[in-house]
């Protein structure tokens, strides 16, 4: 294609509101075009790289048994009340009425439209197992679109569900999602990391795998073991918690632990200001705390560790059946995981009291709030504080906390579970190394529906000896539009943008520096034409620009190879071949140009970006 034959409006400067690297620069290489917040326009380049990423996805689809098909966009609300998530999903639907009062919504996603389809038209085992898929565009109103295409109001999406007789076969229908979207993100020149995952209002708490490409401006922790490969995201990530050897000296900026094994090791993650030696329980003290409430303001005036102090948490759950309180108690360095306690209580909604709640419950305000004279309610506590000595609490009293409290002899702990949020250092409990805490942005997640779905729409075969079995689903999304932006984000520099060249808008840009020069343009077109020839994905700058601005257009647009046509290395029978990943530029012969470049775009292809 000839750059005067498309449409590339490139910008010099980014807009004001553009905050994430791969948003500034989709916009300034004509990519996109922000049409309103949350909304955009995917113009000639940034609909080539979509264009290619789905062509991936449907041939790695196709190779792993998935079948293509496309659903309304628009579903009717009745759908969604069998489900119930016509209210669970809230305020993130779309919801729109008809001329006849009839309500819908725009689908952010198609689970119900797919079981209701199956439902209908699959009725023998022998029809099994069954992968359907489309590559849809779904609609989310986000109270806050930002970061351009990664959180967006209308975004394209490929999802997919399998249906199969029985679990067994269900879970291998996953592991076969799970192959086939390693091989995807590998062939779009992506890193993907698949991490453990919540289900969220999507599955059953069963299996789920978020694959996330780590850059510094995603939207989700993920927890890391870099020895044994661990991955979870942080909201379900499990550690073996570090435990203070109350006996040992804290001594300078050191201080010995227990990685919750039997494991002694030196933690140096922080300064240590106090020194501190347990050898002992200690008498309990009642201190005046004035206007004092928060672990840092109470460990300055105490002189004390955060590791030596209980943070006391009250939690109502179940709020529309028969609400119940909880005291939850974790480490003074810990915050509490909702996900886990959430998991662990078996409940179905979970939130921290209220201030008037907390002081009714306690007979304190916030802030003061401790285990001691709560014993009447149930309580858990994380697991980190098994064996804590001498620790600090809240007094339930304003103004005053507890020190040398010992569980066991001053309140019971009734139950111990892991429910605290992992953080950097923590232990992997696989491989006892230190974990670490990276942002990423989740571009596919495959979940384990189990019959959540197909129950409620009565989705049944006969089996083999005649007998009624409920299907078993599978769900599997590919984030499109995100992965767009994922890319950019990790294949940038600070000149513009780096396409892997499997999903690159052009793999090979020709660059006149003087498309006037009747030699110059000659070259240029033979070899143009003799690209083309070869299959390969060429774009010709025929503009009668300055070479200048050809050149920072090409930075800019990031076409994985530049080949620059000039009347000097002409004259000797040259012209420069320049790989955009790189700052390397060499001259070639003409003569043989074309096999050149084949033989760089085969060692490009096997490219994957970090």
């Amino acid at each position: 294609m000839k750059w005067s034959q498309t449409f590339i409006p490139t910008l010099k400067e980014a807009p004001k509101e553009a905050e994430a690297a791969s948003h500034k620069l989709m916009l300034r290489a004509g990519c996109t075009q922000s049409l309103s917040a949350g909304l955009y326009i995917y113009l000639p380049l940034g609909l080539r790289v979509l264009e290619k990423i789905s062509k991936i996805i449907r041939e790695t689809l196709c190779e792993h048994g998935a079948i293509e098909l496309q659903m309304p966009a628009l579903q009717p609300k009745h759908l969604w009340d069998r489900t119930g998530r016509y209210e669970t999903m809230g305020p993130l639907m779309m919801r729109i009425t008809d001329r006849e009062e009839r309500e819908f919504i725009l689908g952010p996603t198609h689970e119900e439209v797919i079981t209701d389809l199956v439902a209908k038209k699959i009725n023998s085992y022998r029809q099994l197992p069954i992968n359907f898929y489309q590559i849809q565009t779904k609609f989310r109103d986000e109270i806050r679109p930002r970061f351009g295409l990664i959180r967006a109001k209308e975004f394209i999406m490929k999802d997919g569900y399998s249906f199969d007789l029985t679990e067994e076969g269900a879970k291998k229908s996953y592991r076969n999602m799970f192959e086939a979207y390693t091989k995807i993100f590998k062939r779009c020149g992506l890193s993907s990391h698949p991490v453990e995952a919540d289900t969220g209002a999507m599955g059953d708490g069963g299996m789920s795998h978020e694959f996330v490409v780590l850059t510094s401006i995603g939207e989700d922790a993920i927890v890391l073991c870099e020895s044994c490969g661990y991955a979870a995201n942080s909201e379900l990530a499990i550690r073996s918690p570090k435990k203070i050897i109350q006996t040992t000296n804290i001594i300078g900026n050191e201080e010995r632990m227990e990685d919750g094994i039997g494991k002694t090791f030196v933690d140096k993650s922080f300064p240590r200001p106090f020194q501190k030696t347990f050898t002992s329980l200690e008498p309990l003290e009642l201190i005046d705390t004035p206007q004092i409430k928060t672990i840092q303001e109470v460990c300055a005036f105490l002189k004390v560790l955060p590791e030596n102090c209980i943070k006391t948490l009250i939690y109502k759950y179940d709020m529309e059946a028969d609400e119940k309180m909880i005291v939850v108690l974790v480490r003074g360095d810990s915050e509490v995981n909702e996900l886990k306690l959430k998991r662990h209580l078996k409940c179905k909604t979970l939130e921290l009291a209220t201030p008037l709640e907390i002081e009714k419950m306690t007979g304190a305000p916030v802030g003061f709030a401790g285990p001691m004279g709560l014993e009447k309610y149930p309580s858990v506590a994380d697991t980190a504080l098994e064996g804590i000595q001498n620790a600090v609490i809240g007094a339930n009293k304003n103004d005053t906390h507890l020190k040398n409290v010992n569980p066991g002899r001053d309140f019971q702990i009734k139950e111990f579970a892991d429910i605290a949020l992992v953080q950097e250092g923590d232990i992997c409990r696989s491989c006892k190394t230190p974990l670490r805490i990276s942002r990423g942005i989740e571009v596919g997640h495959v979940f384990f529906l189990g019959t959540k779905y197909s129950e409620k729409f009565e989705a049944k075969v006969l089996d083999q000896e005649g007998k009624e079995s409920t299907l078993v689903m599978g769900c599997y999304g590919i984030g499109i539009s995100r992965m767009l932006a994922a890319i950019v984000e990790v294949c940038h520099d600070a000149k513009g943008i780096q396409w892997p060249v499997s999903v690159a808008p052009f793999e090979v840009l020709i660059t006149p520096v003087d498309f006037t020069d009747p030699q110059t343009q000659t070259e240029s077109l033979r070899i143009y034409e003799a690209l083309k020839k070869s299959n390969a994905d060429v774009l010709l700058d025929d503009r009668l620009e300055r070479p200048g601005v050809k050149f920072k257009d090409a930075e800019l647009i990031g076409i994985p190879i530049r080949i620059t046509v000039g009347k000097k290395g002409l004259d000797q029978g040259l012209v420069e071949v320049d790989l955009r990943s790189s700052d390397t530029k060499q001259t070639h012969p003409l003569s043989d140009i074309l096999p050149h470049v084949q033989q760089i775009l085969k060692e490009l292809k096997d490219k994957i970006y970090v």
